[in-house]
């Protein structure tokens, strides 16, 4: 099982230290930044399952990081415990009134502060907002930004992504790998994302290897073009090399499992809004995308589809 990912912005060298130390010992894996510029990088990037934030940082104040990873469609899931030596009522008010769960004063007591990480952590997965592999939002954040999207005026654009043949590669190399695969497509989804999308754009993870990206019609070609090209370069790594040698998986030990060739990937990828359109309600949304992704299935390769409604 993945270990939950947590990230540190701790200007002070020794603070963040003694933090790593620690909730890497717990079971964590755990990630720093020294400053609010390299956090909000590292949240887009790969998010994490929460975050520790201090508001005294070197380029920006913490309270400036969690506005702006509350106003990102890629982050505003992150539950953020602000870590400080502001005492004041007010400041404590102030965080909280962001989006912040919780807020510690220096110097802080390492077990009531682990204690609160794992509260909030147990919150947010009870309420299914990220998914435990990849970190990215879950079906229930994806649902609330379709209905943000529908209620604007602008035209926009969902990707439904797929990877084929990923319960056979389940079955044939287990569970470690298929979380290892799956966690790649996310990470590699939202670095293509970054490079070709908006600042805007969402990624959710709607289930096991099904992905949903949120953005404008003018950046569809590009983002569907690049995440294939990034998957195709290499999904091959992720085989043994006698697989990688015959195009697939060798069934000889594995009677059960039949015709599985190397995964590909499938995106069908639908462009809504307009005076014509004939998509309103998220229903209707995810046939169409289901449609369009079962056509660029069809093809029988990595390659993508693409529909106005």
């Amino acid at each position: 099982m993945a270990k939950e990912r947590l990230l540190i912005v701790e200007d002070e060298p020794q603070v963040q230290r003694l933090l790593q130390i620690y909730f890497t010992n717990a079971g964590y894996e755990v990630v720093r930044a020294f400053t609010g510029q390299s956090a909000l990088e590292a949240c887009v990037g790969r998010p994490p399952k929460l975050a520790i934030l201090d508001i005294n940082l070197p380029d920006m104040d913490g309270y400036d990081v969690c506005r702006a990873l509350r106003e990102n469609p890629r982050s505003r899931h992150i539950p953020i415990i602000f870590l400080t030596q502001r005492d004041e009522r007010s400041s404590k008010i102030a965080g909280l009134e962001l989006g912040a769960v919780d807020y510690i004063i220096k110097p802080f007591d390492m077990k009531e502060l682990h204690l609160r990480v794992e509260n909030a952590l147990r919150c947010a997965n009870r309420e299914n907002l990220a998914n435990p592999v990849t970190g990215l939002p879950g079906p229930r954040l994806l649902e609330e930004e379709y209905h943000q999207r529908f209620e604007g005026r602008h035209r926009w654009a969902a990707l439904y992504t797929t990877i084929n043949h990923f319960k056979k590669f389940n079955d044939y190399y287990g569970f470690v790998a298929a979380d290892d695969l799956i966690e790649f497509l996310g990470i590699a989804l939202a670095s293509v994302v970054n490079e070709a999308g908006n600042r805007e754009d969402f990624i959710g993870h709607l289930s096991t290897d099904n992905f949903v990206i949120v953005t404008t019609p003018d950046k569809v070609k590009s983002i569907c073009e690049r995440a294939i090209a990034r998957f195709e370069r290499e999904i091959r790594l992720f085989y043994p090399f006698k697989d990688r040698q015959v195009g697939g998986m060798d069934m000889e030990e594995v009677v059960q499992i039949r015709d599985a060739p190397l995964a590909f990937l499938s995106i069908g990828a639908v462009t809504i809004g307009g005076r014509r359109s004939q998509i309103s309600t998220v229903r209707d949304l995810n046939e169409a995308l289901g449609n369009a992704r079962s056509k660029a299935q069809a093809l029988g390769k990595s390659g993508y589809v693409t529909e106005s409604a």
